[in-house]
């Protein structure tokens, strides 16, 4: 039996040379010797099992198939099947590590074979230098150039119609259907997006409602989505087929099982975040890192007041705001979400169902006041905000779950010098490159532990109707899933 093994260094991130090697497919990218490539069965090129089929330049055929792939180890395993090559045998492996004093990549590939007596050192010099070695150089060139309109496309599974959950008309969860929906090729600066899970919001809510006109009926819901990339149009060249990837904003269509969408959305996932905390948290994580640092600056010892503090927003931005040195009172509705609003930082935890606070603030502060409110409730809580108020105080409001906020009043908070704010998380996000920044100091403060999001339930695709009428019915905590 012959060994051959081979280690190189790529000056890239582990996660970005991982999201190269993992699509089984991808080498009709960028190995030197690979003319073209499909996978059989119309499989997806990352499934365990799945078989590519693809031609040498020289006009040699090969049939490998993937034994193994670990996202943890950042390692696969893969045989080949059958070859006009003469290896017998040959079951080959990858595996990529980081590299401790820098930013780059270890990777090592090996292999074991079997070939005609007489052709042992042909063959694996042919394995070693013509396989391997130029197979270093050709994704060291492809990670080098990012993904230049030259390069060849990699052939993916070619998904035309998907499933999607819509809504056709306004009104409650009943009006939520699934449906089969075209699903286009992307265009220049668009990205096709396989999506692994959807997170739900209340803007959701909204939008079916008919309260925000971000869509019509008969369009598709959800405005944030984590997946897989599938494809790229020209021009994109942060992400490439295989990334996983996160994305906010509009039109809505995240509740499907895939999507085409502007490249402009799409963030690249570190290694450390999966993609149900990222669906978990993207959003509202978002939201928190813009409440807490943009349009209020936390200061230390400040005293910060978190409606609805055991939901998706709730939970981040309690913890998030308790590892900037605040103090955190959280409002909830029961016992029971009050224990979860104290495990994610809340200081003083206050329970009501009848948005009477005011009071229990003031004592909880000693007087003091609220310096920061998230307030996420609107009509029905808007006169205990008022006089929950610090002097100076800044009122946020993030959402209008009990109805629309009234007019206020500019005198109300002339009477403690204090500040109203609306913002709009997609407001926030509009440019690539904030979206960016905004988003590394997210993923920043999940591995911290600063910002720490809670799943609170998963249903699948399917089942958006009930995700809806459960955050409804006030009865969830942390963040909804959808799974497809």
């Amino acid at each position: 039996m012959i060994r051959v093994t081979r280690s190189t260094v790529i000056n890239a991130p582990i996660d970005r040379v991982w999201s190269v090697l993992r699509d089984f497919n991808s080498h009709a990218a960028w190995h030197p010797v690979v003319a073209e490539s499909i996978i059989e069965g119309d499989e997806p090129s990352d499934r365990v099992g799945c078989v590519r089929r693809f031609r040498l330049q020289d006009g040699a055929r090969v049939r490998e198939q993937l034994l193994s792939l670990s996202d943890r180890d950042f390692r696969f395993t893969y045989c080949i099947l059958n070859a006009d090559i003469a290896l017998e045998r040959y079951v080959a492996t990858v595996q990529l590590k980081p590299v401790t004093d820098g930013n780059g990549t270890f990777w090592h590939w090996q292999s074991t074979f079997r070939t005609p007596r007489g052709r042992e050192q042909e063959l694996a010099d042919l394995v070693g230098n013509g396989v391997y070695e130029a197979g270093f150089a050709g994704v060291a060139k492809l990670l080098a150039q990012g993904r230049a309109p030259s390069l060849p496309r990699i052939a993916t599974r070619a998904v035309t119609r998907g499933q999607a959950v819509v809504f056709d008309s306004v009104g409650g969860p009943e009006v939520l259907v699934a449906r089969a929906v075209d699903v286009p090729a992307p265009q220049i600066g668009e990205v096709r997006v396989r999506h692994t899970a959807i997170g739900v919001n209340y803007l959701d809510v909204y939008i079916r409602r008919g309260l925000a006109p971000l869509a019509a009926p008969g369009g598709a819901l959800g405005v944030e989505g984590v997946g897989v990339v599938v494809d790229v149009g020209d021009g994109v060249t942060h992400v490439m087929p295989g990334d996983r990837v996160a994305y906010l904003g509009l039109p809505p269509g995240s509740y499907s099982d895939i999507r085409t969408l502007s490249a402009a959305q799409v963030v690249p996932l570190p290694t450390h975040v999966s993609d149900e905390t990222a669906a978990a948290a993207f959003l509202k994580g978002l939201t928190a890192e813009y409440l807490l640092h943009r349009v209020h600056t936390l200061k230390a010892g400040e005293v910060v007041l978190v409606h609805a503090a055991a939901g998706g927003l709730g939970v981040i931005v309690s913890s998030w705001a308790r590892s900037l040195g605040a103090t955190v009172i959280g409002a909830v509705s029961s016992e029971d979400k009050a224990r979860l609003a104290r495990d994610h930082g809340c200081h003083h935890v206050i329970v009501t169902c009848d948005y009477l606070f005011a009071d229990a603030v003031m004592e909880a502060s000693n007087g003091h006041g609220a310096d920061l409110i998230i307030d996420g409730v609107g009509q029905q809580a808007m006169g205990e905000n008022l006089a929950a108020l610090a002097l100076f105080g800044h009122w946020v409001s993030v959402g209008q779950a009990s109805g629309a906020l009234p007019s206020v009043d500019p005198h109300a908070l002339l009477a403690k010098s204090a500040t109203l704010s609306v913002p709009a998380v997609l407001h926030y996000t509009s440019y690539s490159i904030r979206l960016s920044q905004m988003a590394d100091r997210l993923w920043n403060a999940i591995q911290s532990g600063a910002a720490r999001p809670h799943i609170g339930a998963r249903y699948p695709l399917a089942a958006a109707r009930a995700a809806h009428h459960d955050l409804e019915a006030r009865a969830t905590k942390g963040s909804l899933l959808l799974i497809p």
